[in-house]
């Protein structure tokens, strides 16, 4: 019986001037939204790859040179492009694509695409993430409002139960048939956007396919629950709408002002404050006057027992470089470290919120399995530090190992700028995503099964 009533639903879809319409629109700016982002990701991964090219060309290409020089000359670290920004670009125009590695500072990634948009952009751009979660939701309001609605209107519901159909499989074959035409839309739109992504890891697709699967379950299992509790198919529409508006829209802004507000970050002024007065009771490599300096200076020579910085084995001022680079390192690892805790505060509010909308842990598992989150972005800053810090070791290490104190006219071989490895940086992998994730998995279900719960409850009030 569930069967023949969701092959009714289908059937009469299927009729119906007003679905194939809907679906039309729907499927050509899901194909529109595919071939934008897949001509956006080419142009972005070539302009990344030639910018990686000639950032490595540029630094080998500067020969034999002093050491210290070459730390300041700097080089790039490049965040890849990832197969499946394809799909949900996430936070990446708002995080940079590039981090400028030099001696001494630790700079923030640059290059922010939605510096060079128009006020415009604040409408969103037409992406496969927007049609997923904001404009199937509508198409399945569309639907459903009077699935059970229309029935009680036109006086058939009685017809219907005489038939031996019981509420439970009347209410489980419309949410089959309103469900059917979704999900396989939902899985022509992955299939198609898998045609277009390079090196695909198919644990990524499938789970996030699933995610997007379990968010359209809940918003049709929400959608006959309305229609079963009401007998007017216009107010059924206005009150799914009003859902929509509140889950898609405002609750995800109510979410992040209030996150910002309850745990906000430092603004850029206060940052750079604070790294400079603990850069100032430290030691600066560069200051061989400061108190810093002669602590150091007085207690590296009572470990190698000599009296003069002449008569160390290796250029005391590299040495004072190098110690300064390690105690820059450390502060700016110190403060860092507090902005990644206000954003894991942020993320547990954030968290917690989730049970207001399923749109929340839809959107924050979209983009983690995407390695378009701010955790990812947060682990590539971190890696690029990493390396613009072991880059500083290897250049100071040859300029104090291979000159003596005061020759700041040394160059070291050209070889030496290859010992400095290029910059690569992975995406995490699929268990360390499912473990971040834990929470916004268990929230979705638990919206899942409780919009289930729900649905049951009307079937028996039908």
């Amino acid at each position: 019986m569930v069967f023949r009533v969701a092959k009714k639903e289908i059937l009469e879809m299927t009729r119906s001037g007003q679905f194939k319409w809907m679906l039309g629109i729907v499927v050509a700016l899901s194909v529109v939204a595919i071939y934008i982002s897949h001509v956006h990701w080419q142009e972005k991964n070539l302009q990344r790859e030639l910018a990686q090219e000639d950032a490595r060309s540029l630094w080998l290409a500067q020969g034999a040179t002093n050491p210290h020089n070459a730390a300041h000359y700097g080089t790039y670290a490049f965040k890849p492009q990832f197969p499946l920004s394809l799909i949900d670009p996430g936070v990446e125009k708002f995080t940079g694509v590039s981090i400028f590695l030099e001696a001494h500072s630790r700079n923030e990634a640059d290059n922010v695409a939605a510096a060079d948009q128009t006020g415009l952009s604040r409408f969103g751009d037409l992406t496969p993430d927007f049609i997923l979660l904001f404009i199937v939701p509508l198409m399945i309001i569309a639907l459903g409002h009077q699935s059970v609605t229309k029935e009680k209107e036109q006086g058939t519901l009685r017809i219907i139960k005489t038939q031996g159909i019981s509420n439970q499989q009347l209410i489980l074959g419309k949410w089959l048939g309103n469900y059917a035409p979704v999900a396989i839309l939902t899985t022509i739109i992955f299939i198609l956007a898998a045609l277009f992504i390079r090196q695909i890891d198919w644990k990524f697709v499938a789970t996030m396919w699933l995610v997007y699967l379990a968010y359209f379950a809940i918003v049709n299992s929400i959608t006959l629950v309305i229609s079963s509790f009401l007998n007017n198919s216009g107010i059924s529409l206005v009150i799914l709408l009003a859902i929509w508006i509140v889950s898609c829209l405002a609750v995800p802004k109510t979410a992040s002002s209030f996150t910002n507000e309850k745990h906000p970050y430092p603004t850029r002024q206060e940052f750079d404050a604070a790294v400079a007065e603990d850069k100032k009771k430290g030691l600066d490599g560069h200051d061989p006057w400061s108190e810093a300096s002669k602590k150091l200076e007085k207690e590296t020579l009572q470990a190698y027992e000599v009296s003069k910085l002449e008569d160390l084995p290796f250029n005391f001022d590299a040495f004072r470089m190098q110690k300064g680079e390690e105690h820059e390192a450390a502060i700016y690892f110190k403060h860092n470290e507090k902005l990644k805790e206000v954003h894991q505060k942020q993320t547990q509010v954030y968290r917690s919120l989730a049970f207001l909308s399923p749109f929340l842990p839809t959107r924050f598992l979209s983009m983690s399995l995407a390695s378009t989150d701010y955790s990812t972005h947060w682990n590539f800053a971190d890696a690029a530090e990493k390396h613009r810090v072991e880059m500083q070791r290897v250049l100071n290490t040859n300029f104090a190992e291979n000159s003596k104190l005061g020759e700041w006219s040394y160059k070291a071989d050209a070889s030496l700028l290859s010992e400095v490895p290029e910059f690569n940086f992975e995406a995490p992998s699929f268990g360390e995503v499912m473990d971040a994730n834990k929470s916004n998995l268990l929230i979705l279900t638990a919206w899942l099964l409780g919009s289930f719960a729900l649905l049951f409850f009307a079937s028996t009030r039908v």
